[in-house]
């Protein structure tokens, strides 16, 4: 999710992966899959895949799982079939909204997106609708309790990061999406991200507070319950209570 708070945004993630493995298993399988599909089953020559591979090891996924999943997408097994396909919309309040999945079966997805967006006070799109609204960047979060800003800042322009900024509590390291795991692997040598993702990031953010945030929330909590979403960005920004 993008566009919030980002560290209530984090801790929430979080908390979220934690009660539901099971269902982040599942997401993070056909993640393994579709970057293998695409880029080659081979982390070294896939940046995409490493990155895919380091999360499931972050969800202490067995060796074995990962092994597989790579093997039956480039065998032309369980895996090859999956698609990848982005839908945009609008939420309450006006807020847009991407959802990018990974499907074996595009018209249940967008029968399904569709659903979860007019339950939920927002319509689906069309292609281009929202997308510019948002650009691809490479993101590393960093606690601010743990970490020293200057250390982090001068150590992440070294590596080659494009932006460093920070709020009371998080430290942010931006850089272009070819770049970020170059910066990524730098900065592991001494800090521990956060969370650390290739992701859209909106341009501009609405504030929202109350019932509208609220309802958007709801949105987003919906179509990320789906198992064929993988990410849903979003350009709102609500106060941090509302993320616990």
């Amino acid at each position: 999710m993008s566009g919030h708070s980002k560290w209530a945004t984090i801790k929430r993630a979080k908390a979220k992966t934690d009660a539901a493995r099971g269902k982040s298993f599942t997401k993070v399988i056909r993640e393994i899959a579709s970057a293998a599909k695409v880029g080659g089953g081979d982390p070294n020559g896939n940046p995409r895949l490493r990155v895919a591979i380091d999360t499931a090891k972050a969800l202490n996924m067995p060796n074995d799982n990962i092994k597989r999943a790579i093997e039956k997408a480039t065998g032309g097994g369980e895996g090859s079939n999956l698609e990848e396909v982005t839908y945009e919309g609008y939420g309450p309040a006006g807020v847009a909204v991407m959802v990018e999945c990974i499907t074996d079966n595009k018209l249940r997805t967008l029968g399904d997106i569709r659903y979860i967006f007019s339950r939920n006070g927002g319509n689906l799109g069309e292609n281009g609708s929202v997308a510019w609204m948002f650009k691809k960047k490479g993101i590393l979060h960093f606690e601010k309790s743990k970490y020293k800003e200057d250390s982090i800042m001068a150590d992440a322009i070294d590596a080659g990061a494009d932006d460093i900024n920070s709020d009371e509590s998080i430290i942010t390291v931006e850089t272009t999406p070819d770049r970020f795991e170059t910066v990524k692997q730098a900065l592991l040598k001494k800090y521990e991200p956060a969370s650390a993702e290739v992701t859209m990031v909106p341009t501009n953010t609405i504030k929202l507070d109350g019932e509208q945030a609220q309802k958007a929330l709801k949105l987003v909590d919906a179509l990320e319950e789906n198992d064929d979403v993988q990410k849903v960005h979003a350009n709102f920004d609500i106060p941090e209570e509302l993320m616990k």
